[in-house]
């Protein structure tokens, strides 16, 4: 099934790659219960963010990544994930995955993903 959305900063048509990154970003940065139409969309990165960064907070981070992109991205099917606090910007992070992207007719091509997600500014 191919998707065709819009930038959200531009307004110009996104397609692909592209428009699969926006969709993840917005999953997991929109906290779960703040849609009106849908109190299930996000994540709970929003409410882990500021936790301290040891190996359970990691795991949480993760596992909710994961869950969140397993609900509402039906275009990667996620097979590792790794989360790197960056210690310059308070409350900032990068999220490195590999998945297998299930829009495309090669349905074995492993796709890197990296997001930054948070930080104050």
């Amino acid at each position: 099934m191919k998707y065709l959305g819009m930038n959200k900063a531009t307004g110009k048509p996104l397609e692909g790659l592209a428009h699969i990154l926006q969709s993840c970003r917005d999953i997991l940065t929109t906290p779960v219960g703040s849609r009106l139409a849908r109190r299930t969309y996000g994540s709970l990165l929003p409410e882990l963010i500021d936790h301290p960064g040891n190996d359970a907070n990691m795991l949480r981070l993760k596992a909710a990544t994961v869950m969140a992109l397993a609900n509402w991205e039906p275009r990667i099917e996620i097979r590792s994930i790794n989360i790197n606090i960056d210690t310059t910007v308070k409350g900032k992070f990068v999220i490195g995955m590999q998945a297998v992207r299930k829009d495309v007719p090669q349905s074995d091509r492993v796709e890197s993903l990296n997001l930054e997600i948070g930080g104050m500014r």
